[in-house]
């Protein structure tokens, strides 16, 4: 089933206290498949632990589904993706092996995940 997944930079772009942000999600809600995913590596990446800093992220966590499992699988499926890519994190990875099949991930940094997409099914990449 196609899915909508944030990297850490699609999750903080949409979190964005601007009008251009809440026009963006409204957007998505009604033409990607919404919720999106979100794994919870993505939150070592996005949250400081400041609640004031924290905050916009936490409030748009709570319209999202949090992955909060990395099946065995899909942990093998991102190391497999990071190695014919030859660049990537381990979260980045992780996150596009999230979306397979057919899925869209949303980033502010398409670079690596744009060359992870490269070896995985059907997944696009999405600049925000």
């Amino acid at each position: 089933m196609a899915s909508l997944v944030l990297d850490s930079g699609g999750l903080s772009r949409l979190a964005e206290p601007r009008r251009q942000s809440a026009q963006l999600i409204t957007s998505l809600a009604r033409t990607a498949p919404w919720p999106p995913l979100v794994p919870a590596v993505v939150l070592t990446e996005s949250l400081s632990g400041r609640p004031h800093t924290d905050a916009a992220v936490n409030r748009l966590l709570k319209s999202c589904i949090v992955v909060e499992e990395v099946p065995q699988s899909l942990a093998r499926r991102a190391g497999v993706l990071r190695s014919l890519a030859g660049r990537g994190s381990a979260v980045d990875a992780l996150v596009v092996a999230t979306a397979e099949p057919g899925g869209t991930v949303l980033t502010s940094d398409t670079g690596d995940l744009s060359a992870l997409a490269a070896y995985a099914v059907d997944v696009s990449i999405r600049h925000v």
